[in-house]
């Protein structure tokens, strides 16, 4: 059995649709949606509605960690801007819906990053998608559990939620042989992003689930530079499978 695994994704619909050739599965752990690209300032939903000038004053913002400002720049464009600002965030978001489920390969199975919209999920999820959050499957003979989404965090990203809603989520799937998740394990070598120079959030109770059951493999994504891609917790391998919007490659995975 082959599996190729894929997280944030980012509007990389292009690569998308080869991330599949030569597997007989495709997972992807989420953050299909491009809303700011940190090395590009031109890509994305903000620059198309702002402009790029705008955009270099956001991610300056928010790496020099002054999120407040960063708010308050964002409220300002959109009273300028003068519409909805749901409404055009929504359309723009369908857009990119559109391109980057029409690109999965059959069958592929998907969880929510923090930056998703899982209400629009079911919309351009076809036939040979099946989203999964909180639930596990059974693929080659193993048990494959998903968890969805992230923690609350200052930047206030769509699909935050609480602690204690992620981790019922975490806990709902029992013992699997691979944990597929957005959010990392709370480990500081996993969560150190080395460009952005900050701790992303992860998820104590991934880690103690990893602890408790040992899966074979505990899967993520999120974090784009991590300090260490992989390394083992207890007799777990937990793998960072990678920023696919800038690399394109899956993650492999054989057994």
């Amino acid at each position: 059995m082959r599996v190729h695994v894929v997280s944030d994704v980012h509007g990389n619909a292009e690569d998308l649709a080869k991330a599949g050739e030569g597997a007989d599965a495709l997972i992807c752990l989420g953050d299909l949606v491009l809303f700011l690209d940190y090395a590009d300032h031109s890509r994305g939903i903000f620059p198309d509605l702002f402009g790029v000038e705008n955009a270099d004053r956001l991610v300056e913002l928010r790496t020099a960690r002054r999120f407040d400002e960063a708010r308050d720049l964002g409220r300002s464009l959109w009273v300028e801007l003068d519409v909805d600002r749901d409404t055009a965030i929504e359309a723009a978001v369908r857009r990119q819906y559109a391109e980057l489920f029409a690109a999965f390969p059959t069958p592929t199975y998907a969880t929510y990053g923090n930056v998703d919209i899982p209400r629009l999920w079911s919309e351009f999820a076809g036939p040979g998608t099946t989203v999964l959050d909180g639930q596990r499957i059974e693929l080659g003979g193993l048990t494959v559990g998903f968890v969805g989404g992230g923690l609350r965090t200052p930047m206030r990203t769509p699909y935050e939620i609480s602690d204690e809603e992620y981790a019922a989520k975490v806990e709902a799937l029992g013992e699997v042989d691979v944990l597929c998740s957005h959010i990392p394990p709370d480990v500081p070598e996993l969560t150190y992003d080395t460009v952005a120079r900050r701790f992303e959030r992860g998820s104590r109770a991934l880690l103690d689930a990893i602890r408790r059951t040992r899966p074979r493999y505990a899967l993520f994504g999120h974090v784009h530079q991590p300090l260490a891609r992989r390394m083992r917790v207890a007799s777990t391998e937990c793998v960072n499978v990678g920023h696919f919007a800038s690399t394109g490659r899956p993650f492999a995975l054989e057994w």
